[in-house]
């Protein structure tokens, strides 16, 4: 089990970028697919952004291709999110999340999460 702190989430005009980090305790951090997922209000929390163990692998949702780049640094148990030309949206609570199974993209497969950080696009 990893405990999950998110972080860089705040407002942003239409056009502009922000980075997501996510912290993660404990010593395997390496062995864990790496997520990020988001919820608007009023619907489902959905996949955006995954990452392989060590980095060698990146999948996206199509709403984010291009614009939306995952990566990690396991010496510093953190994974980004690099959101540019963000939409108004992409605004939603942006969550981190840990799985053990390979490139997964659905949340009942993700064992850990942390509690989330805003992000909101103004037009």
């Amino acid at each position: 089990q990893v405990q999950l702190v998110e972080s860089g989430g705040g407002l942003v005009q239409a056009g502009g970028s922000l980075r997501l980090s996510c912290v993660a305790s404990g010593r395997t951090f390496g062995s864990y697919t790496m997520g990020w997922f988001r919820q608007a209000p009023g619907k489902e929390r959905e996949f955006v952004a995954g990452i392989s163990w060590r980095g060698g692998s990146t999948y996206y949702a199509d709403s984010v291709k291009g614009r939306f780049t995952i990566s990690r640094d396991n010496a510093k148990n953190t994974v980004y999110l690099q959101m540019n030309s963000l939409l108004p949206e992409d605004t939603a609570v942006y969550y981190c999340a840990a799985s053990h199974q390979w490139l997964v993209t659905t949340t009942h497969l993700y064992e850990d999460w942390g509690q989330g950080t805003r992000v909101t696009v103004s037009s």
